[in-house]
């Protein structure tokens, strides 16, 4: 599991349960399952019909990236692996890497040497993956929105679900002793919706942003330090150019 993922949900939910109990309230009193079907059921029937099924069910492939070990990109081994390259480049020719494409594990990184070697000019294989990149952003992008969207319906469908409970509530007032109970519950699906907005779709959102940017910014290095191998950069000059994306991450 990713630690900081896990802390934040267990953290979370934690805070409600405590703070529940700190107020002598009943923490099952908030499980209220009419309350659930009406704000988790409303908003993935929104979320369904604001995007298409394929759209939906690649955002919950995606959770594995929020929940379990995502490793930040191996810019030293990397940029190690570029530079020994370059070297190679620049005495026997650009063909001589083609043996060392099997040692490279990053499939971009491979695929883009590969684009390098067949001939490709370099303004074009720039263009070309910068499409790619432009392409995968938008992929990728799309299932965070799916997630923001989710958590955008959410708190609006507790709300709805509130009403609902207090239509009920105001069908039975000729029962006072009820009334107290009765509004109590019609208010744990608000609790339900901004819950599940602010503590677990919002934050999902945002995570899956910030991976998605780490991973374009080791991207777009790929690109830069093959375009310098092309071109026939200085290797000194090559490495010192991608240490600043280290920095730049690091910072």
């Amino acid at each position: 599991m990713e630690k900081a993922s896990l802390i934040g949900l267990m953290l979370g939910a934690s805070a409600l349960v405590g703070g529940t109990l700190l107020e002598g309230g009943d923490v099952a009193f908030i499980l209220q399952p009419a309350a659930a079907v009406i704000v988790f059921g409303g908003t993935l029937g929104a979320t369904l019909l604001s995007f298409t099924l394929r759209d939906v069910l690649f955002a919950l492939g995606s959770l594995k990236e929020v929940f379990l070990k995502n490793e930040d990109p191996p810019y030293a081994d990397c940029i190690e692996q570029i530079i020994s390259l370059a070297h190679l480049s620049r005495k026997k020719g650009l063909v001589a890497i083609e043996p060392r494409l099997v040692d490279i594990e990053d499939p971009f990184f491979r695929k883009t040497l590969s684009l390098a070697i067949d001939g490709i000019s370099p303004k074009l294989l720039r263009e070309t993956l910068e499409e790619e990149n432009a392409t995968f952003e938008d992929v990728r992008l799309r299932q965070s929105r799916v997630f923001e969207t989710a958590g955008g319906f959410a708190p609006t469908i507790g709300i709805i679900g509130a009403v609902i409970g207090l239509i009920h509530v105001m069908q039975n007032l000729s029962e006072p002793a009820s009334l107290g109970q009765g509004i109590a519950v019609a208010f744990v699906a608000t609790v339900y919706g901004v819950g599940a907005a602010n503590l677990l779709l919002l934050p999902i959102s945002k995570k899956l942003k910030n991976n998605l940017m780490k991973e374009l910014k080791f991207r777009t290095m790929i690109v830069e330090a093959v375009v310098g191998i092309q071109s026939g950069v200085n290797p000194h000059y090559l490495k010192e150019k991608l240490l600043a994306f280290v920095e730049k991450e690091e910072s």
